[in-house]
């Protein structure tokens, strides 16, 4: 039997692929669900004093509300997060991103 390891959002929201950073967040606000790829080589902050080497700032504004979601990260060399903070949303996992952007996609038809 085969178990399906779901992600721990406290222990870490980040999705590693590659050349990208992927997150889901979710608006506080009005409930629009986010994906974010954050690619590694130009959008994170280069860092030379304590223990992380790359810094994120982000901020979302979607399309449903004017609400604004900033996220802070820090990661380690290896792309690991040391640290992080989201203020006006949270992450979700991409299971629960791809239920709601399905639901909407029903809702459309």
């Amino acid at each position: 039997m085969f178990w399906k390891r779901k992600k721990n959002m406290h222990k870490n929201p980040f999705y590693n692929q590659r050349d990208y950073i992927v997150m889901y967040v979710q608006c506080d606000n009005c409930g629009e669900v986010f994906r974010s790829h954050i690619r590694k080589s130009s959008e994170l902050l280069s860092n030379f004093q304590g223990k992380a080497s790359y810094i994120l700032n982000k901020e979302l504004i979607g399309s449903k509300c004017p609400n604004r979601i900033n996220i802070y990260a820090e990661f380690t060399s290896s792309f690991k997060p040391l640290n992080y903070e989201i203020n006006g949303g949270h992450f979700i996992t991409k299971e629960m991103y791809e239920e709601y952007e399905q639901k909407e996609k029903e809702e459309r038809e």
